[in-house]
Parts: C-alpha cells; structure tokens; sequence
C-alpha cells in the first residue's frame, strides 16, 4: 500500500473530525423535551456496556422501558445492568451476550432471544469499534465492516420479523443505526469490501459507517413499500468522550485529553439524539432520516445513491447466506 493511500484516508478522517469539533463548538448539545413513558415496550442496545451505549440503555430504562444490553463483554455488562439497577430498584434491564464479530454468536443471540417470546418495539444498533488494527473474524471478514455494518445487518434481519409483530399502525417498531460523520469521507468499494486490496483503518471505518446509512435508506425503502410498522433511521451522536478513541493515531490521541474536555459531548449528551429517534413522539411513523444534535440532516450525496444501496443489500446478503428474501 502506497504512503498516498494510506495517508490520505486518516487526513480526511481528521479533517472531517476538526470540522465537528467546530460545530460543536458554535452549537450547543441538543437537549431531550419531556418523553412519554415506555411502559411495557422492549428495547435492545448493542454495545450497551460502556460509553454511548450504557448511557443510551440508562436513558431508555428511566422512562420505563425493559432494556436488554446486548455486549460481548459479559463482566462489564452485567456491572452496567447493576448500576442502572442501583438508580431505581423498578427499572427492568437485563444482559445477553452478543459478539458482532461472530456470524454464530449474533445467530445464536437472535434465537434465544425468538425463544422467550416477548415482544421487541426498539432496536439500536450501536456497538462499534473504531481505527483497530487490521484484523479478520473468525468468519474472514474486516473487523470494521463486520461489528459496525455487516453484524447488525444481520441481528437487523433476524430480529425484522419481531419488530414488524411488535409495531402498530399508530405506533411503530423503530431501528436506530447509530453511525457516524466519519460517513461523509466514506467510500465504499464493492468489489474489495473486506479492504484486502491495502488496509487503512480510517478508510475501513469511513467505509463502515457509510454501508450503514445505506443499508438505513435501503431497509426503509423496503419497509415503506411493504407497508410494515417500523421505521428506520441513522444517528451521528457526535464526537463524543468515550474511549472508542483509543486507537487514534499517536498526535491525535495525545491531544484528545484537553480538546475532549472542551470540545466533546459527553456520553449523555451524544445519547440524546438516539434516544429522541427511538421513543419520541416527533418521530412517530418517520423513517429514512439521517439525525444530527436532534435534528434532520443531509448526509452524503453517495449515502443516496439508490444503484448502490440496492447492491449492497444483494451483495450483504450474500456473504451472509440469506439468499434473495430480505427477511431471513
């Protein structure tokens, strides 16, 4: 792999970055109005452990929903579940393991979870890793592209048939993709998705985070022509103080400390959008939107292109196995 192509990737990474950090700067952090109650509704949060994900789940749980934290880390997740305990003895949250770097593990996830027989009324999809070395799993592929798009797009499709039960004409099922303006610098090769032809984490994880919104636009597409209950949309939470950043490249990493306490969200703050998309009211019936600090957005003039978005979906079920119907 040549300098040029893997310098280029991490400058327009962080450039994209800077441009946030001013934003975030300008504007302040979008604050949840008053939400109804969730009562008797279910949500799932990938990645629900730590960082935005704990915060996400914590939020959903103190409006009364039963929130099940989906995490590959069983120590950490099981602390979370107690934690959000610990603040009100009446809120329902629980732990399942779930790793979306195993084709098995997610499969395994979904039926256990067909099994109890409970209704699924949220999915957030928000478990992510950003700027890891290069790695495959244990099923061959990149890791980017497999925890932040093609893992939940498989959890997405094996949990679709629940959603769709759960969902009512006056009140839908919702997905949320939590993604990222790291999309915007995205440029996603069909032909080399498993990024074998030179590695760049930061073109893999532009790359990841755009086949995510794809994937957003293309499922709503097929949920509106099907007239199912369920809505879907993508989330970008912002830069926020979490310690997805651990892998950034050493300049960076050792600035962030100072420009994090100034300039990032905190998790609670980059959870707000999220947790708006997934039980607010304005939302009700709304899919196929890209949201940014509570608002209705544009993201990249690529993430519409209808051609590519159709041959990602063919190309995603595919590797996966799950023939042409796009419910497995």
């Amino acid at each position: 792999m040549s300098v040029l192509a893997y310098i280029l990737p991490l400058l327009r990474l962080y450039l994209i970055g800077v441009k946030v950090l001013l934003h975030q700067l300008l504007n302040s952090a979008f604050t949840l109005p008053v939400l109804p109650r969730q009562n008797g509704r279910v949500a799932i949060v990938t990645g629900g452990s730590r960082g935005l994900g704990y915060e996400t789940a914590r939020q959903l749980a103190s409006l009364g929903m039963h929130v099940i934290i989906a995490s590959s880390h069983e120590e950490e997740g099981l602390a979370a579940v107690k934690r959000i305990q610990e603040e009100s003895k009446d809120r329902k949250v629980e732990f399942l393991k779930l790793d979306l770097a195993s084709l098995e593990s997610i499969r395994q996830f979904a039926q256990n979870f067909k099994k109890r027989g409970i209704q699924l009324h949220v999915l957030i999809n928000n478990a992510a890793v950003m700027l890891v070395p290069e790695k495959r799993t244990e099923d061959g592929f990149e890791s980017h592209f497999c925890v932040n798009y093609l893992g939940h797009f498989l959890l997405t499709n094996l949990l679709l048939h629940c959603l769709w039960d759960s969902g009512k004409d006056d009140l839908f099922a919702r997905i949320i993709n939590i993604s990222s303006s790291a999309h915007y610098v995205g440029d996603l090769t069909l032909e080399d998705l498993q990024s074998t032809q030179g590695y760049s984490a930061h073109a893999a994880y532009a790359q990841s985070k755009l086949a995510q919104i794809l994937f957003t636009y293309r499922l709503q597409q097929m949920l509106t022509a099907s007239a199912a209950p369920v809505t879907v949309n993508a989330v970008d939470p912002g830069m926020v103080d979490t310690d997805l950043y651990r892998h950034l490249w050493s300049p960076a990493r050792l600035a962030k400390r100072p420009v994090a306490w100034l300039l990032f969200r905190t998790p609670a703050q980059g959870a707000a959008t999220g947790v708006y998309a997934a039980v607010s009211p304005d939302m009700e019936g709304v899919g196929g939107c890209y949201l940014h600090n509570g608002q209705r957005t544009q993201s990249s003039l690529a993430s519409y292109d209808e051609v590519l978005q159709e041959r990602l979906w063919k190309k995603s079920c595919r590797l996966l196995g799950l023939g042409d119907s796009w419910l497995a």
